[in-house]
């Protein structure tokens, strides 16, 4: 788990980093840092439970409100047709960028899932 954790950590940091141009960075930028905060703890050992709780919360309410909003996952996935996420860098396109950005908060949902779940184990080890 600290190497799952360290890696998770630097690779949260990157992803902040380079939301420094994106349309709301204010938004996304603590985002990524909470996560990686949390995971850096992680790697020295310390889970916090009800931290992971608050942000898996907020991260599914927000990439449900993703996969809704006008040009989200679902508009990306249905009027325009799955359209290719990665075929240039610079999204100019709304529903590329909100479905983006879905795809980010499912792996953030998933390492915070993963380190609640390891944190019980660890606690009901005891």
């Amino acid at each position: 788990m600290k190497i799952f954790n360290l890696f998770c950590c630097i690779l949260f940091v990157l992803f902040a980093a380079l939301q420094y141009n994106d349309p709301d960075p204010y938004i996304r930028i603590p985002i990524y840092g909470y996560a990686a905060v949390l995971c850096w703890f992680a790697f020295k050992g310390k889970y916090y439970p009800r931290a992971y709780t608050i942000g898996i919360t907020v991260f599914l309410a927000y990439a449900l409100f993703l996969v809704f909003t006008k040009n989200g996952v679902i508009e990306w996935a249905t009027e325009h047709h799955a359209e290719n996420l990665v075929q240039t860098m610079k999204a100019e396109k709304p529903w590329i960028e909100d479905t983006r950005e879905f795809g980010g908060l499912v792996i953030l949902i998933a390492v915070l899932l993963t380190n609640y779940l390891h944190s019980r184990k660890k606690t009901a080890a005891r």
